[in-house]
C-alpha cells in the first residue's frame, strides 16, 4: 500500500483502539522473542529484523529474533501456539501458516484456527508472471490460449511444492480453466535457469528476483498478481486487470500472537507495529524486497488470514496438491 494510505489507516486504528490501551501500557516487562519459522537471511527473516529494531526502539526492552526452522514452518509455528499468552512470544508468521492446514492436513500439532490470535500484517509480496521471450504469448490471456491449444502439455516451474510460486500457477489454472503441469524445483535459481533455457514455459516469482531479467529482455513480464500494479514494474497489468478478475496472489507475513493473550496487550503490540511498519527504515526495507506494506487492526489481518485459508484450501483440493 502507498505511504499515504499506510498513515491514514494508522490513525484509524490509533482512534479506533486508543482505549483499549490503557491495562497494555506496561507491557513488555521482559525481552520480547520474535519467533521466525524460516531460515535466518531469507526475507521474512530480514522483516523481521527490521521490525524488532523499530520495536525495540519504541518499547525500551530488548526484542529479540529467534529462528525455528524445520516442517514446513510447523516447528517455529507451534513453539508459539504453547507459548505463554502474554505477548512476549510472537510469530513472525509467513504465507505457509494460511496453506498449511490443508496442504499438511493431519499432521499440524497445532490448530491454526483456534491457537493464535492476529495482531497486524506486516507486508505483502506480489509474484510476476514471466515467460521466456520466445513464447508466443505477449499477454496472459496469449498464454491460456496457447495453454488450451497444447491439451495439457504446457508445464511451469517453482521453488517449491505448496509454495507461492506453485500456488499462483494452479490459481491461474482453475481461473483460467486450464491444465498445465507443475515442475518443482529445489529453489528460485535453477526454476529461472530452465526457464530462461526454454525447458518450462513460465514461472511466477517475486519481483526483486526477475527485475533484472525482465529489463534485460532476458524474461517478458505477463502480469503481476497483486490488484494493483507494481511500482517497479508500472506497464506490467495486474492479473485481474488481464482478465482474470479476483486474483490475487501474495506472498505475506504478520505478526500473531498464542491465543488467550490479553486484548490490551494485543491492541499495544498492534499500534506499536503499525508505526514501525511505516518508519523510514521498515519503508526502505520493504521497497528493497519488492514488498508492500501491510498494517491495519487485529480484525482485519484476522478476516485477512480466514480469506488467505478458504482460497488456497480451493486451490491444493481442486490442483490435488501433495506435499513432497
Amino acid at each position: 500500500m502507498k505511504f499515504t494510505t499506510a498513515l491514514l489507516r494508522i490513525l484509524a486504528v490509533t482512534g479506533t483502539l486508543a482505549t483499549g490501551l490503557a491495562a497494555g501500557q506496561s507491557f513488555p516487562t521482559k525481552p520480547v522473542r520474535l519467533i521466525v519459522p524460516l531460515s535466518a537471511g531469507g526475507s521474512t527473516d530480514i522483516i523481521a529484523r527490521t521490525m524488532a529494531q523499530k520495536l525495540m526502539e519504541t518499547w525500551g526492552q530488548s526484542v529479540l529474533v529467534e529462528n525455528r526452522t524445520g516442517g514446513a514452518t510447523m516447528i517455529g509455528t507451534d513453539a508459539v501456539a504453547k507459548a505463554a499468552p502474554d505477548g512476549h512470544t510472537m510469530l513472525v508468521t509467513p504465507a505457509p501458516f494460511s496453506v498449511n492446514p490443508t496442504l499438511l492436513a493431519g499432521k499440524l500439532p497445532y490448530d491454526t484456527a483456534k491457537d493464535f490470535a492476529p495482531v497486524v500484517l506486516i507486508n505483502t509480496s506480489p509474484l510476476v508472471l514471466v515467460v521466456h521471450p520466445e513464447v508466443p504469448a505477449k499477454t496472459v490471456k496469449e498464454l491460456i490460449a496457447l495453454a488450451k491449444a497444447q491439451q495439457g502439455k504446457m508445464n511451469y516451474g517453482s521453488s517449491t511444492v505448496g509454495g507461492s510460486g506453485h500456488l499462483s500457477a494452479e490459481l491461474l489454472n482453475m481461473m483460467g480453466d486450464v491444465k498445465t503441469q507443475h515442475i518443482p524445483y529445489k529453489g528460485n535459481a535453477p526454476a529461472l535457469t530452465d526457464l530462461m533455457a526454454g525447458r518450462v514455459t513460465f514461472v511466477f516469482n517475486g519481483t526483486t528476483s526477475v527485475l533484472a531479467l525482465i529489463q534485460s529482455g532476458k524474461l517478458r513480464a505477463l502480469g503481476v498478481t497483486s490488484l494493483t500494479r507494481v511500482s517497479a514494474l508500472p506497464d506490467i497489468p495486474t492479473m485481474d486487470e488481464a482478465g482474470l478478475k479476483g486474483f490475487s496472489a501474495t506472498a505475506w507475513n504478520g505478526l500473531t500472537a498464542p491465543a488467550k493473550t490479553p486484548l490490551s496487550i494485543i491492541t499495544k503490540i498492534n499500534v506499536d507495529a503499525n508505526k514501525a511498519i511505516v518508519s523510514a527504515e521498515m519503508l526502505q526495507r520493504l521497497k528493497n524486497d519488492g514488498s508492500e506494506a501491510g498494517g491495519g487492526t487485529p480484525q482485519q489481518f484476522d478476516t485477512f488470514i480466514k480469506e488467505e485459508m478458504a482460497k488456497w484450501a480451493k486451490v491444493i483440493k481442486l490442483g490435488n496438491i501433495q506435499p513432497e
